[in-house]
């Protein structure tokens, strides 16, 4: 299998959403493409199937917050301090879906050991919690209020997360690896009263950690990124070509 890359710098929501779409239509099956992306404006991110009244749009135009679906599943992040990656991966190998996942989110641990030592201490979730349950709590409108099976840990708090969706004959999979802590202030955003406003907040310090708190210093994006994608050429055993 041949591995594309691709870096399209910083853009904002409905960009970066129409840039994977259209990625999937543009493969062909011997190619597997990996895109690094960050936005500008910053913006909150909604899951296909999210509805949109969770969130306050009024306070996000005031505050320059853009807002935008997702092609796929999951809840909302507020994509700001965080480097953004995608995977458009042709369904012609027997894998599945889930292993698929697995596999990318291996690459990606792979890639962050690279760029520090201290993150060798990274986990892949091992439990799939119950959706079904967790959608009942305040919580649940956040992405990164949980981590699903597969998804990357550094002391039980979420780092990485993911999502994914099958379009075609491929699978489309972007996640945010969060650098900084400025996703917290989605709890800003979000329609809840002031009373609920502080349990919600401190469940997401309780639940994520960004690459900033772990290591102790400012994280350089272009290491960073070199780093993920020599992770990604060890794990699948490729070299990357740029993509056109």
């Amino acid at each position: 299998m041949k591995w594309l890359f691709v870096d399209t710098g910083s853009n904002d929501g409905n960009f970066n959403m129409q840039f994977d779409i259209e990625l999937t239509k543009k493969i062909n099956n011997q190619s597997c493409i990996l895109r690094f992306y960050r936005w500008n404006p910053y913006c909150i991110s909604l899951g296909a199937n999210q509805s949109i009244e969770e969130i306050d749009i009024k306070k996000t135009k005031e505050d320059n917050i853009d807002v935008v679906k997702r092609p796929t599943g999951g809840r909302a992040i507020l994509h700001s301090e965080e480097l953004t990656y995608s995977v458009i991966y042709p369904l012609i190998t027997n894998l599945s879906v889930r292993e698929i996942y697995n596999q990318i989110n291996l690459a990606l641990k792979k890639g962050l050991e690279f760029f520090d030592p201290e993150l060798k201490k990274i986990e892949l979730e091992n439990h799939q919690i119950d959706l079904k349950d967790f959608y009942k709590k305040d919580i649940a409108a956040i992405c990164f209020a949980v981590s699903s099976i597969y998804e990357l840990n550094y002391s039980g708090k979420k780092l990485v997360g993911s999502a994914q969706r099958k379009i075609g004959n491929v699978i489309l999979q972007h996640g945010s690896i969060l650098i900084g802590n400025y996703h917290l202030k989605i709890v800003d955003y979000l329609n809840i009263d002031s009373a609920r406003y502080d349990l919600v907040l401190n469940e997401l310090k309780n639940s994520t950690i960004d690459l900033k708190t772990i290591l102790k210093k400012d994280i350089d994006i272009s290491n960073l990124s070199d780093a993920i994608k020599s992770g990604f050429e060890e794990h699948f055993q490729t070299s990357f070509q740029n993509f056109e």
